[in-house]
C-alpha cells in the first residue's frame, strides 16, 4: 500500500500517504481534502467501510485512514471553501493536498508591493524562478501538525520535503475547521 517510514507519527504517515496518492493521480489536479481517521476505530465501528478501503487486515493500531471528501467546488477561493467546514466527532484530524506556484525566498525582495489577487499570481507565474510544488497538510484535533512539499521538478518520494512547520498558513485554515 504505503512506502512511508514505520517510525514515522501516524500523521506523518497519513499526510505522506495522502502525497503518495496525489502523486499517482499526476500533476495539474485540484485540491482534495480528506477526512482522517483513527484506523481502529474504523475496523471496529465501520467494518464494511474499513473492508472496502482494504483495511479489514492491517494490524496496526494506531495508524489513520484517509478518507477522501467530495471535490472542493471549483471557483470558490479554499479559504472560504474550508470556513465552512464541519467535521464530526469520528474525524480526528484533516488533510488537504493542493498544487501552487512559488518563489524562492531570494525572490521575495523584487514581488511589487501594489500587487495582489489575480494580478501576484500571474507576476509569479511569469517569474523565471517560480516553483511548481504540491503541498499536503494534515491536522490533528488537538492542534499536531505535519506536511509534505513535493516539488515538480524533482517529483520522487525521495525528494519530498516534510516538517510541521512548512505550510503554516494552510495548517492554520485546516486547524479552523475544528473550532466551535
Amino acid at each position: 500500500m504505503s512506502n512511508t517510514p514505520m517510525a514515522a507519527s501516524p500523521l506523518t504517515r497519513a499526510v505522506l500517504e495522502i502525497d503518495e496518492y496525489a502523486s499517482g493521480l499526476g500533476w495539474d489536479q485540484p485540491a482534495r481534502l480528506f477526512a482522517l481517521v483513527d484506523t481502529a476505530r474504523l475496523r471496529a465501528q465501520e467494518p464494511g467501510l474499513a473492508a472496502q478501503l482494504g483495511l479489514e487486515n492491517e494490524q496496526e493500531t494506531t495508524g489513520l485512514t484517509p478518507v477522501e471528501q467530495e471535490e472542493i467546488p471549483a471557483g470558490k477561493p479554499l479559504d472560504e471553501f474550508l470556513g465552512t467546514i464541519a467535521w464530526p466527532d469520528a474525524v480526528v484530524g484533516c488533510a488537504l493536498t493542493v498544487e501552487r506556484l512559488m518563489l524562492p525566498p531570494s525572490a521575495e525582495a523584487s514581488v511589487p508591493g501594489d500587487l495582489s489577487g489575480k494580478k501576484l499570481a500571474q507576476w509569479v507565474a511569469a517569474h523565471p524562478d517560480r516553483q511548481e510544488v504540491r503541498m499536503t497538510v494534515g491536522v490533528l484535533r488537538d492542534g499536531t501538525r505535519d506536511s509534505a512539499v513535493r516539488l515538480r521538478e524533482k517529483d520522487a518520494a525521495t525528494e519530498v520535503l516534510t516538517g510541521a512547520g512548512l505550510v503554516p498558513g494552510l495548517a492554520e485554515a485546516l486547524s479552523a475547521t475544528f473550532a466551535d
